[in-house]
This record gives C-alpha cells, sequence and structure tokens, in this order.
C-alpha cells in the first residue's frame, strides 16, 4: 500500500512538472516547412510603407525639398511634382522617380536628390492568442518571432507555444501562408532557423 502510495504521488508530481510549456521534454512535430524560402528583409533595401517619415533634398533648391510622411493611400507630396507613389519602393527607387520628374522643370545638373527615412512607422505585427500582452506592436528595427513574442510578454501559462503560427500574406487572392514555429525549441537553440523575421503585416498566433 505505502508503494502505491508513493508512486501515486511520484505521478502527481511529475504531472504538475511536466504542465508547464518551459519544461517540456519532447518536441512537438509540425508538418516540415522550408524556412529558407521565407525573405529575410535584413538582406535587402528597406522598403517604404504608410507612416514614414522620409527627408528629400534637392541640392541648392530648397523650395523644393520637403520631409513628407507616407500617406495611408501609399503616396507622398513633392512641390512643383506633386503625388508620387512611395508604398513598396526603396528610398533608392523614391530618388529616382523624383529625380526624373523634376528634370521636366530644372535643368539635369540641378536635378540632384537626396532621400532619407527619418522615422520607420510601417514596421508593425500582430500578436495573438496565449500571450501576456497580445496586441499590435511597432518597432524601428526588424525582429524575429521569438522576438516579437517576448517583446508582448511571452506566451501565458494557458499557452501552447509550440504550435504557434505565423500568418503572412501571399499573392492577391490567395490565403495567407501558415509558418509553423516551436517556440520552446528555438530557445533551446534546437529550432534556430524557426526563428523567423518578421515582415511588417504579420500576424504571430500563440493558442
Amino acid at each position: 500500500m505505502a508503494n502505491r502510495a508513493t508512486s501515486k504521488v511520484l505521478l502527481l508530481m511529475l504531472g504538475i512538472g511536466s504542465a508547464g510549456w518551459g519544461v517540456s521534454g519532447c518536441a512537438t512535430t509540425h508538418p516540415p516547412y522550408d524556412y529558407r524560402s521565407e525573405p529575410d528583409p535584413r538582406t535587402h533595401d528597406f522598403v517604404l510603407g504608410p507612416s514614414d517619415v522620409l527627408k528629400v533634398s534637392v541640392w541648392r533648391n530648397p523650395d523644393l525639398s520637403a520631409e513628407p510622411v507616407v500617406r495611408p493611400d501609399g503616396t507622398i507630396t513633392m512641390p512643383l511634382i506633386g503625388d508620387l507613389r512611395a508604398a513598396g519602393m526603396t528610398p533608392t527607387q523614391v530618388r529616382q522617380e523624383i529625380e526624373r520628374r523634376l528634370k521636366a522643370y530644372v535643368k539635369d545638373e540641378a536635378a540632384i536628390v537626396t532621400v532619407a527615412v527619418t522615422a520607420i512607422n510601417s514596421y508593425r505585427f500582430v500578436l495573438s492568442g496565449n500571450v501576456e500582452k497580445p496586441g499590435a506592436y511597432s518597432a524601428n528595427h526588424y525582429l524575429t518571432v521569438s522576438e516579437a513574442i517576448s517583446l508582448a510578454g511571452g506566451p501565458n501559462r494557458f499557452a501552447s507555444p509550440e504550435n504557434t503560427l505565423i500568418l503572412r500574406a501571399a499573392n492577391p487572392g490567395e490565403p495567407p501562408r501558415r509558418i509553423p514555429v516551436d517556440y520552446p525549441q528555438i530557445l533551446t537553440g534546437r529550432r534556430s532557423e524557426e526563428d523567423v523575421v518578421l515582415l511588417a503585416g504579420d500576424k504571430v498566433y500563440v493558442p
């Protein structure tokens, strides 16, 4: 009888000890996914989006210079040339377009333009589900999924973070891509390839 009671106590202790998400010894398996196919925005020029702030300087023409904000429709307004598309373009592409349009009004040698990003406000993503502080977040530098979850206070005690999903916009008319992430295994270093860099508009769900 004593041995049976002791066994029950041990089983109860083991059950309690394994209930927390952070101490599970078994890796949860999910369908194979090619994480290398996901883009790493850190390796490319920054792509502008709504609410980003620019400083556009036209050499020797301060009246043509401006500090426009990318509007929700993705455009900016510049003196003389009016509206032009900025969202989805790099600062270099915006500079080239401004120079091209200015050449219709000023001499070629005077159409020297520089474009700098003075505030990044378009890098926004959402964390939902069983995290301590769900909501919409923004950052002025790129974050991985583990960094974003940490920013939200980490998984709460009800979470199953080994089944985390990143929902990422696909091509128009297609459903979002579902990128499986095993958050605890990322923390152990066993699945570092799953620590995907988030893109603007990503939604992270921790069940």
